[in-house]
């Protein structure tokens, strides 16, 4: 019979997280078609519109030159976490893959758990490449505002893993990605952070888990932001808390 986490000791356990999160973090980083597209996408629209195409007006602009670099900042936390886990967890559980890792001597969270350690890390390098193109978009970060902007957006990843882990959950293969980009693109233009809405359409921006983690991402620096950060925490985390529970309990039932 197999050994269940509950028979493990601390550090099996332990390791039995890290071996999963470091194997899918792996897995990820040598798909081309996933890790080309999200690690490269936000620094080269950044540096296509930041620096090329706009780079003499926000020179001048300190305000449009943090809009810009900020809302491609943003941009990249979002698809790691939804693609990430919406499409593989759909392929996974279609293959059986999934119940495969259920049946293991595995935590019954790893595979889930390793997927967004794996987003974070995608988001963590996307960070890495930004901060680096941040001069020549005319934007100057300290120490400290890189370090907190770092660590909010890394975590602000979360919300939109469980996006994805819901659609993976709810999809079959062939239509996850469909699915994805019906809730992932409205979310790029809607929220505001990347494209200036009228106020007339400015109340949409207010259900997006994006246009929240922005106005945190703004307040991390220091930046003038909109509304009480105490209220962008509570809808993060309940955008993360309830599709999560949703998902477990829809994997417990039909794998």
């Amino acid at each position: 019979m197999s050994a269940t986490p509950a028979t493990m000791s601390t550090r099996r356990l332990l390791r039995a997280y890290w071996m999963e999160a470091r194997y899918e973090s792996i897995r990820m980083l040598r798909m081309p078609g996933f890790a080309g597209p999200f690690l490269a996408l936000p620094v080269l629209l950044y540096l296509l519109f930041g620096v090329f195409m706009y780079g003499d007006a926000l020179r001048g602009d300190p305000k449009g030159a943090l809009f810009v670099f900020m809302g491609f900042s943003i941009f990249g936390v979002m698809g790691p976490g939804m693609f990430g886990f919406g499409i593989p967890i759909a392929m996974e559980r279609e293959q059986g893959l999934y119940q495969l890792k259920r049946a293991l001597p595995m935590p019954r969270l790893a595979p889930l758990l390793a997927k967004m350690l794996m987003a974070m890390l995608f988001v963590a390098i996307i960070m890495v490449t930004m901060f680096v193109a941040a001069p020549f978009g005319h934007m100057r970060l300290s120490a400290g505002q890189i370090l907190s902007l770092s660590v909010g957006n890394i975590l602000g990843a979360a919300p939109f893993c469980a996006l994805g882990l819901v659609i993976g959950t709810l999809t079959t293969a062939k239509s996850a990605p469909a699915f994805v980009n019906l809730l992932y693109l409205p979310m790029i233009y809607l929220s505001g952070f990347l494209i200036p809405l009228p106020k007339s359409l400015q109340w949409i921006a207010l259900v997006s888990p994006a246009y929240h983690l922005d106005q945190l991402a703004l307040a991390a620096i220091g930046a003038p932001s909109q509304g009480p950060n105490a209220i962008h925490v509570a809808v993060l985390v309940g955008v993360t808390l309830a599709p999560t529970l949703l998902a477990i309990r829809r994997l417990a039932r039909v794998g």
